[in-house]
């Protein structure tokens, strides 16, 4: 789950991170009226979960109240990568003497979180890495050991970092940053830019936070925080439903039982030539409600021209999930043309059920890779 900015900030001062203050719009009137509170020039910040706000406009500087409400106005409603903005971040203007980089995300390859620090913030951390990669200290902490002291110290001369007002307080904001990752259940937290002022203050300007969706009934307040409304049309859907699923840019709907039988169908749909339009687990029962809530989100989606069930009967039986699907199409009109792959337990009796009920856009198909082959061919 992705947080939006002030609400990344949100958590971050609830650990004791220093971050700028600002106040939530969500019309110009608003922003015109956080401005007057606040005080002073104010920084008028699109609220999306995606990148490159700024580049595509969402972030302006207004010297008043009234520049405040114009630039609100501008803002709302833009598309940022198709995000539409409807909350606005009104914050406090700050000068900056210098930008820093500052994340912790936990590297899958080593099973150890990993923290990123850089004196070259402002910009995306690839480019960092890409282009002078001696400037990116990283720093990776052993979970059996803990989080030290002299960990942020070796980070911190790592990135050449040597003014010591600033050595102080970075000390104090990375074990805060630790702290706000390991008690949130994050798998990212990101500070880019982590700014410092010309008189020496080192604060968070913005926030990129990610938390773990399997660990939010332990965060009932963060879990709180997730939008609904700027969720992807299907994966609300699929959420509502309790389906798992995530929307992919293909044209063959993709449904089987089990994650990895599911993500091998992905791969074998892209090595037959086609492109998957989802990744959709109908899970360990299979049963016909089951079939008929996923067919439902997938079918949803205007990108889908065929669906390929791949079902490998273990827990799951094949009749089972033959019966979901011919309850399906009599609760449901689905035109788009059907490939059924069944396999292992009451597999014959399965396919037995759909010869005989022989919808015109039902085919099925004895093994994995026939099958997607058949998949592509008809959403072509």
């Amino acid at each position: 789950m992705d947080l939006y900015e002030y609400q990344g900030k949100q958590v971050f001062g609830r650990f004791g991170i220093p971050v700028s203050e600002g106040r939530l719009a969500k019309t110009p009137e608003e922003a015109r009226a956080a401005a007057e509170e606040l005080g002073g020039p104010v920084v008028v910040k699109a609220q999306v979960l995606t990148g490159g706000r700024g580049k595509a406009g969402g972030v302006k500087l207004a010297h008043d109240p009234a520049d405040a409400e114009a630039k609100a106005r501008d803002i709302l409603g833009l598309d940022i990568n198709g995000h539409v903005v409807r909350k606005l971040w009104i914050e406090q203007a700050s000068d900056i003497a210098k930008e820093y980089y500052l994340s912790i995300t936990f590297d899958r390859g080593t099973k150890q979180l990993l923290f990123m620090l850089t004196t070259e913030g402002g910009v995306e951390i690839e480019q960092v890495a890409d282009e002078n990669p001696d400037a990116l200290a990283h720093l990776h902490v052993d979970p059996l050991e803990g989080f030290q002291p002299y960990q942020a110290r070796r980070l911190i001369y790592g990135a050449g970092i040597d003014d010591p007002g600033e050595q102080k307080q970075l000390l104090g904001i990375i074990e805060k940053l630790y702290g706000c990752f390991v008690g949130s259940d994050a798998m990212l937290t990101e500070i880019n830019p982590l700014i410092v002022t010309p008189t020496g203050e080192v604060r968070a300007l913005d926030s990129k936070f990610t938390v773990d969706d399997s660990a939010l009934f332990r965060h009932p307040d963060i879990a709180e925080m997730r939008d609904v409304e700027a969720a992807d049309p299907q994966e609300r859907l699929a959420r509502e439903k309790g389906v798992t699923y995530v929307k992919l840019d293909g044209e063959v709907g993709i449904l089987g039982n089990g994650a990895g039988l599911s993500m091998s169908t992905v791969d074998v749909v892209v090595v037959a030539g086609g492109r998957p339009a989802n990744f959709c687990d109908l899970g360990g029962g299979g049963d016909a409600q089951g079939v008929v809530d996923a067919l439902e989100v997938i079918t949803s989606d205007d990108q889908v021209r065929s669906i390929f069930f791949n079902i490998f009967g273990g827990i799951t039986r094949c009749d089972e999930v033959a019966r979901g699907i011919l309850t399906a199409l009599d609760q449901m009109k689905i035109d788009l043309p059907i490939v059924v792959r069944l396999d292992g337990t009451n597999a014959e009796e399965g396919r037995r059920l759909l010869a005989e009920a022989a919808p015109p856009n039902l085919h099925v198909e004895p093994t994995m890779l026939e099958a997607a082959r058949r998949a592509v061919e008809l959403a072509a």
